[in-house]
Parts: C-alpha cells; sequence; structure tokens
C-alpha cells in the first residue's frame, strides 16, 4: 500500500512537539483511529539521509474558528436546528500522537510544518519493533486506516518474551463473555504447539527447546473437543486464516481427564460434555478418569484448605497430625476411614491429654471444610483400575510428553474440589522439574518438556486479593510467578477482573491482554499507566479484539483475531 501524505505537524506555544509526543492537524475529513501509526521525516543523520520518526495516535480533536459554543449556537440563527446557519465556520481535526521510533535513533522533537504521512506495512512493524522478530510466534493481526488505504498485517512475538527465557507468564482479563478470554488464549497457544510441532523448527532454533501444556476447562465444555475441526468456522474468518497464511487446524496431541464417578450410567465421569462423546474418547485411548487415592493423597490435604482463613494454625496442626500418622491415622487406608476417626475425634474431649491438645470444636472445623470436597466420587476408592482408563493426575501429568495436551475437566467439581485438583497438579508440575533422579521420574530428562505451560481460567479462584495469605494454592502460584521462568513452568490465565488479582503474580507477568471491561475496573490503578483514549476504549472493545502489552512492544498494540479453529461444543 502507498503512503499518503494526512497533514503537518502543528508545534504551538501551548502544544509543543517533545521527544515524547508531537501534534498535526489533518482535514476534518480524514478518518484515523487510536492506535494507527504515522510517520514524520525528521532530520538528517550522519549520511545526509532524512531520519523518520513514527508516532502513535492516541488523540483526536476537532476544533472550528468558533470562540465558544454559544458563538456556535448564535450564528445558527439564534438555535435553529434545521438552519444552514448564517455564517460557515472553518474547522479541522488535530492529533496528539505518541512518539514510539526513530529509524535512527535522533530523538529531538519533531518540526513544525513537517509532513505527516500515512504507513504501508513494513512501516508499522519498524515502528512497533515487530519487524523479523526472532523466534516467532502468531499473536494475532493488526487492522489499520480505513478502505481504500486499509491494511492488515499479520503480527508475530518473540516467544522468548512470551514463554521464556526472556521473560514469561501471560495475564488475560476481559468481562465474562464478551471479552472471549479462553478463545484468545487457545488462540495463542495453539500457535505455540504449531510452532514447536514445525518440521523445520529443530534447524532454525535451539534443538532442547520443546514444550507441553495443561488446560483446566473449568466451564462447561469449552477445552473438551479441542482436537477436533471446527466445521462452523464463519467464511470471514477462514479468510482472515488465509490471508494470514495460517491454518485451520485443531490441537494435536490431545488427551482429556475427567473426574471419576461411580454412576456407570454417565460413564464414570462427571462432566457437562455428552455421554456418547466421552465414550468415543474412550474407546480412541484419548480420556481418562482421574480420582484420587487416601495413601497416596493425604500428603495434599492443606490444599483443600486453601481458602479458610486459619490465623491460629490450628487446621494446619491437624494436617501435621495425620501426615506424622499420630493416633489411628496411621492405619488408615481409606477416606471414608478417614472421616470416621475424625468424627471420633469430635467426640471425644481431647485428642491429646498434652499441652497442644487439639479441641473437638477444632475438629469439627476442620470436617466442615473438608466433608463437601471429600465426599465427592472423585476420592472415593482404594485403587486405580488402569483397564477402566482410571489414572492418578499426579502421575500423569509427570508421564507428559512434548507437544502434549493435557486438558483437566473441573467444571462440575466444586470450588474446594477445584482448588484441591489445580494444586495437585501444581505440586507435581514441580515434583516434574525439580525431581530427583531419572529412576525416580521413571523416565529420561532429556525426554521431559523444557517448558510447561499451564492454562488457568478464573484465577481470582486461587490468586485473588481475597485469598488467605497462607493458602498453599496461593504460594504456589507466586512461586511460579517469580521462580517458573527459570524452570521452564509457564503460566497463561485469565479473569474478569485484573485489579482484582494479587499484585505478586500479575505483576510477574511478561505479557498482558486487556478485553473489554467497564469503566469501574479501568478507574482502578492497574489501569493508571494507560492513555486516557485507550483506557475509554477498553469499555468498547468487539469480541476478537484485545489490547497488548509486551516489552518488545514500543507501544500498546491493539490486534484482532479470529474465532477458534478447534470445535465448539
Amino acid at each position: 500500500m502507498a503512503t499518503k501524505i494526512i497533514g503537518k505537524v502543528s508545534a504551538t506555544e501551548k502544544s509543543p512537539s517533545t521527544v515524547d509526543d508531537f501534534y498535526f492537524w489533518t482535514d476534518k475529513k480524514t478518518i484515523l483511529s487510536p492506535f494507527d501509526v504515522v510517520k514524520v521525516h525528521h532530520v538528517k543523520n550522519e549520511k545526509g539521509k532524512n531520519s523518520i520518526t513514527y508516532g502513535v495516535v492516541e488523540e483526536i480533536f476537532h476544533i472550528t474558528d468558533a470562540t465558544s459554543h454559544i458563538t456556535s449556537y448564535l450564528s445558527s440563527d439564534f438555535g435553529e436546528v434545521e438552519d444552514k446557519g448564517n455564517m460557515y465556520r472553518l474547522g479541522m481535526n488535530y492529533v496528539k500522537a505518541k512518539v514510539v521510533c526513530n529509524t535512527d535513533n535522533i530523538y529531538t522533537p519533531v518540526l513544525d510544518g513537517q509532513q505527516v504521512e500515512t504507513c504501508d506495512e513494513d512501516d508499522v512493524l519498524t515502528a512497533l519493533g515487530l519487524k523479523n522478530p526472532k523466534n516467532p510466534v502468531v499473536c494475532g493481526y493488526l487492522k489499520m486506516y480505513q478502505e481504500p488505504n486499509q491494511i492488515e498485517i499479520p503480527i508475530s512475538v518473540n516467544s522468548h518474551f512470551l514463554i521464556g527465557p526472556e521473560g514469561a507468564h501471560l495475564n488475560i482479563s476481559g468481562i465474562s463473555g464478551l471479552a472471549a478470554k479462553t478463545s484468545y488464549a487457545m488462540f495463542l497457544l495453539k500457535n505455540i504447539q504449531q510452532k514447536f510441532l514445525n518440521k523445520d523448527f529443530e534447524e532454525r532454533e535451539d534443538k532442547n527447546q520443546s514444550v507441553a501444556f495443561i488446560f483446566f476447562n473449568v466451564k462447561g465444555r469449552d477445552l473438551l473437543a479441542l482436537n477436533e475441526p471446527n466445521e462452523k468456522l464463519p467464511d470471514g474468518d477462514k479468510r482472515i486464516y488465509k490471508n494470514m497464511g495460517w491454518d485451520t487446524d485443531p490441537f494435536k496431541n490431545v488427551k482429556f481427564y475427567y473426574p471419576f464417578s461411580s454412576n456407570k450410567n454417565v460413564e464414570n465421569v462427571q462432566s457437562y460434555v455428552e455421554t456418547e462423546h466421552v465414550r468415543k474418547q474412550i474407546d480412541l485411548n484419548e480420556a481418562f478418569k482421574y480420582k484420587y487415592i487416601y495413601e497416596q493423597d493425604r500428603d495434599n490435604l492443606d490444599l483443600l484448605l486453601a481458602n479458610e482463613d486459619d490465623s491460629t494454625g490450628t487446621l494446619d496442626s491437624i494436617v501435621n497430625l495425620v501426615l506424622n500418622n499420630q493416633g489411628n491415622f496411621g492405619q488408615i487406608q481409606t477416606w471414608t476411614k478417614f472421616l470416621d476417626e475424625i468424627q471420633n475425634r469430635m467426640e471425644a474431649k481431647s485428642t491429646d491429654n498434652g499441652k497442644d491438645a487439639i479441641l473437638p470444636t477444632s475438629w469439627r472445623k476442620f470436617k466442615r471444610v473438608i466433608t463437601k470436597a471429600i465426599g465427592n466420587d472423585v476420592f472415593s476408592g482404594r485403587a486405580i483400575v488402569e483397564t477402566n482408563n482410571e489414572v492418578r493426575l499426579n502421575e500423569a501429568v509427570k508421564q507428559i510428553k512434548k507437544n502434549e495436551v493435557m486438558v483437566i475437566d473441573v467444571a462440575r467439581l466444586d470450588e474446594d474440589t477445584q482448588s484441591f485438583v489445580f494444586g495437585d497438579v501444581a505440586r507435581a508440575v514441580y515434583d516434574l522439574k525439580l525431581g530427583g533422579d531419572e529412576e525416580k521420574l521413571g523416565r529420561k530428562r532429556e525426554d521431559i518438556p523444557s517448558k510447561i505451560i499451564i492454562f488457568v481460567d478464573e484465577l481470582n479462584k486461587y490468586a485473588s486479593t481475597d485469598v488467605p495469605k497462607k493458602s498453599p494454592i496461593l504460594r504456589q502460584l507466586l512461586d511460579i510467578a517469580e521462580r517458573g521462568r527459570s524452570l521452564g513452568i509457564i503460566l497463561f490465565s485469565a479473569e474478569q477482573f485484573k485489579s482484582a488479582i494479587h499484585d505478586r503474580v500479575k505483576g510477574n507477568c511478561a505479557t498482558h491482554a486487556y478485553g473489554r471491561t467497564n469503566a469501574i475496573e479501568i478507574s482502578k490503578a492497574d489501569y493508571r499507566f494507560i492513555p486516557k483514549v485507550y483506557q475509554n476504549m477498553m469499555t468498547r472493545l468487539e469480541q476478537g479484539e484485545y489490547i497488548i502489552q509486551n516489552p518488545v512492544f514500543r507501544s500498546l498494540i491493539n490486534i484482532k483475531f479470529p474465532r477458534p479453529t478447534y470445535k465448539q461444543l
């Protein structure tokens, strides 16, 4: 696309050009939008050639020669709305642009009267620092200007700033439904898998790099057909995929893990998906049923207390008593017997004659907290029946393969049980990355994926500002956010309101994606650094549209993405 002159730089006494921004006037019929990129020919470099300064449109104003609104009113025959007016008003638009780049790193203010032009694709990528990125992974496309000058540009970022080692962790925020948070996360993650599956990947990049994925399905049936093509993909989205050079394949190497159920009429799983769908996946050896066995999983009892405020440490003391096999707890082998022993402690006058005796009231609180979760079928049974496709998630995670996707369904579990499952999986990932020798892990170190990406929706359940500070799951998330990059454990998370998330979790995310939100949310401190006009745009973003912040971007960018390529159940 050829560039077009659209105006000239205007530097006035009250609005001068600076090294950070400049103003330019343009014809009132010229259509520009926030995030559009413009260029100005600047002072000459050492070789005598003009450098180019690029700016990103922030605000657009329209003014006339009227000194006040009442002047405009009077000139329309004292407020006759149908009247053409007694005077023709001179009017124009003027624009504030933020300086993002100069081709020769000359950062003196652009001069008054310099021509301002639109950009071609090469200009836009240069301005935003996205030209020829190393280790590219697709994150969306830019749509800029209006017809006939409109351009659409595929955008790729350096994956080292998304999944390490330079930067890591992604946080996606936006209101429910309209923001399409899960869809955007899956769009990115599918492109990451495609990158690592590319046959030329090992030739072009580090041969030692590999990736695996763990997704939590927390809502309905969103992620339970990731490996099936989307046969209802609209033609408009097909055109976008084709024009951008992207494929329309679904995820590959996917395995699904459903909570065990004792109800044989629903294929022994707790899920919102149809029984026939689960049966088909089981027949293809793509689906498994997970459950927790007392003798092997009681070490994670503290995870059931993640949402309880234990300021006195009493609940923690009970967990330690159980794990140390004190009293009759050393003889227990099932969850049912475990609950029976707790009942006995509740009925006793005291559990111990010593000074650290735990009162029956404390045991009652402990039972109240854990009963609902342990009463779920996922905690039933004494053994794993492999011929029934039953597994322990802990063991399944430790056997995850390169480029494999684990989808763990927790949608029908209560919040406490969901927290237990998430915490168990996070610990298993840590054990895998930090575990002992190969004999203990049961596999060779070189077979373990160098990066494991965990995607969790509704992050507020585990890392909000309201979660107790001693929550073991919060501690796990903080550890992942702060140390995960160096270990190859990457967190992709989503929530409705970013302001409600723990500062240390969101603060350690290198990339942030802002979807549509409301006016109350953008008034919070998390959005203070974002220009006001961009904040207001966040309240009217469309589905399939995000504002992205990443260390490699010279400015916030407004990207779009098409609908998912996998089947929507």
